[in-house]
């Protein structure tokens, strides 16, 4: 399978990476194991978590899904098969975001006790800290980075004066940039990372890979009225999609799909990886055959005019 580089870095991934926010929620940690190997075993090789998935879920702490792809690469012995990706930053319990020098290098160490890893390849600030400057949480990772910790830092959430003003510092200091960035990015939602976003990421060489590729699951076309949303825990977050421009998508989506024989899911995601300035989306399943769907994806080739179809219709 051709690998795309990520940015400067020397990490080279799938054109597919897969969401680990499921593991531990949605999908145990047997099923979590048979999407992981289905997942690597199709050539695919990048995994995304965060230390805090799934807190969310009452009597969960975080970290439930760091756990169990540790267990993972542990029990199959390929962790130099792997790029991990985690995040840090998200209220784990403190009561606020923190990008605090403090706050990470305990974090950094709880995360990789986890994994049962030595080092993370790519380390992401979660969210925006307005309370701490950039200069201290680059700070910080130039010292998780001499110490082996990390490989590369990259950032999610952040809009294109915040990551503007991150990489001025960073240059301006000699401290390490966010190399990669993690946006919101799909069929529906487009504003956040077309535009300013996405020509600085290109002029500045960032990787980018994006998350909510689906939209929450919106983009699988299971989801077409308020009677739809019980067909999943997450179908809640979908509801905000069930209007006239969500379903002129879904429309599009049918009618790309039907000529190439794809699933909606497939079309959303080869539409995503065809972006200018993306690397990757990220996609997660819960089951085998939502896997194979989002593996098939990858080689789904969109022609210019299913392209202009599917633009026309998240017009």
């Amino acid at each position: 399978m051709q690998k795309r580089r990520l940015g400067r870095t020397d990490l080279s991934i799938a054109p597919l990476v897969l969401g680990g926010n499921v593991f531990g929620w949605t999908a145990d940690e047997k099923t979590s194991f048979d999407l992981l190997d289905a997942f690597t075993e199709a050539g695919f090789n990048a995994i995304d978590t965060a230390d805090s998935y799934s807190r969310w879920i009452a009597g969960h702490q975080g970290g439930e899904s760091e756990t169990i792809i540790g267990r993972w690469m542990k029990s199959r012995g390929n962790r130099d098969k792997v790029v991990v990706i985690t995040k840090v930053g998200s209220d784990m319990g403190q009561g606020k975001r923190d990008l605090s020098a403090a706050y990470i290098e305990k974090a950094i160490d709880a995360s990789l006790k986890r994994l049962q890893v030595d080092t993370v390849d790519l380390y992401l600030s979660h969210w925006p800290d307005p309370a701490t400057p950039y200069e201290e949480t680059l700070g910080a990772y130039q010292k998780l980075l001499d110490k082996g910790k990390i490989r590369y830092a990259g950032a999610s959430n952040l809009d294109a004066a915040q990551l503007r003003a991150a990489l001025d510092v960073a240059s301006l200091r000699g401290l390490p940039r966010y190399d990669v960035l993690q946006p919101e990015y799909n069929l529906y939602d487009r504003s956040s990372f077309d535009g300013p976003l996405r020509d600085l990421c290109v002029a500045e060489d960032i990787g980018v890979i994006t998350y909510f590729s689906l939209a929450k699951g919106f983009l699988s076309g299971k989801y077409r009225s308020e009677s739809d949303l019980g067909k999943s825990p997450r179908g809640g977050g979908v509801k905000g999609y069930l209007n006239t421009r969500g379903m002129r998508i879904l429309s599009a989506l049918d009618a790309v799909s039907a000529r190439h024989s794809a699933k909606p899911a497939e079309v959303a995601l080869a539409w995503v990886m065809a972006r200018p300035g993306v690397t990757a989306p990220i996609a997660s399943a819960t089951t085998l055959d939502q896997l194979y769907s989002l593996v098939r994806a990858a080689s789904l080739q969109l022609s210019p005019d299913d392209i202009a179809e599917l633009d026309k219709g998240s017009a």
